[in-house]
C-alpha cells in the first residue's frame, strides 16, 4: 500500500486539505480512549503553527486515496541540548486503515522531517507503545504530574 503523506507546516497548507477544527474533530475520535478535547488538540496545532520564537512545528496528514487515513502533531520545545528538540504531541490512524502499517510510515516521516530528537507520552495500556518501541523510542523517564487546583 502506499500512503501519501503531507507535511503541513501552516493554516493556509491546512486549509487546502480540511478545516483546522474539522482535523481536531478527526483526531479526537480516532485517538479513541486516549484522546484530549478537541480545543485542547486545536492549541496544539497553533502552536505548531506558531512563528513564535522557541515554537513551532509541523502536522502529517497521511491520505489513502481520498481518505484521511491518519495524522500527526509535532511541537517543537525550544529546548535542545536538555530536553528533546521535538514533542510527537498525536498521532492517530483511521481505524479502518489500523494494522496496515501506516503508523509507521507517519513516523518514520517524522523523524526524517523532525530537526533533532523526538519524544511523545504514552499511556502503559497503549497498544500503540509497541509500535513506538519498534521505531527507536525508549522509556527513559516515568512521568509524572502535580495539578494545581484552581
Amino acid at each position: 500500500m502506499m500512503t501519501k503523506i503531507t507535511k503541513i507546516s501552516n493554516q493556509a497548507e491546512l486549509e487546502l486539505f480540511l478545516p483546522q477544527e474539522e482535523l481536531c474533530q478527526w483526531l479526537h475520535l480516532n485517538l479513541d480512549k486516549f484522546t484530549d478535547a478537541p480545543e485542547a488538540i486545536s492549541k496544539s496545532i497553533d502552536y505548531a503553527f506558531s512563528p513564535e520564537p522557541g515554537k513551532g512545528g509541523f502536522l502529517l496528514l497521511a491520505h489513502e486515496d481520498n481518505d484521511l487515513a491518519g495524522a500527526l502533531v509535532m511541537n517543537a520545545t525550544g529546548m535542545a541540548g536538555y530536553v528533546p528538540e521535538n514533542l510527537l504531541v498525536y498521532i492517530a490512524v483511521n481505524p479502518k486503515f489500523r494494522g496496515q502499517g501506516i503508523g509507521t510510515q507517519i513516523i518514520q516521516k517524522a523523524f526524517e522531517t523532525a530537526q533533532g530528537a523526538v519524544a511523545l507520552h504514552v499511556e502503559y495500556d497503549n497498544p500503540a507503545a509497541r509500535l513506538y518501541k519498534r521505531m527507536g523510542f525508549i522509556s527513559k523517564y516515568a512521568e509524572m504530574r502535580w495539578q494545581k487546583e484552581m
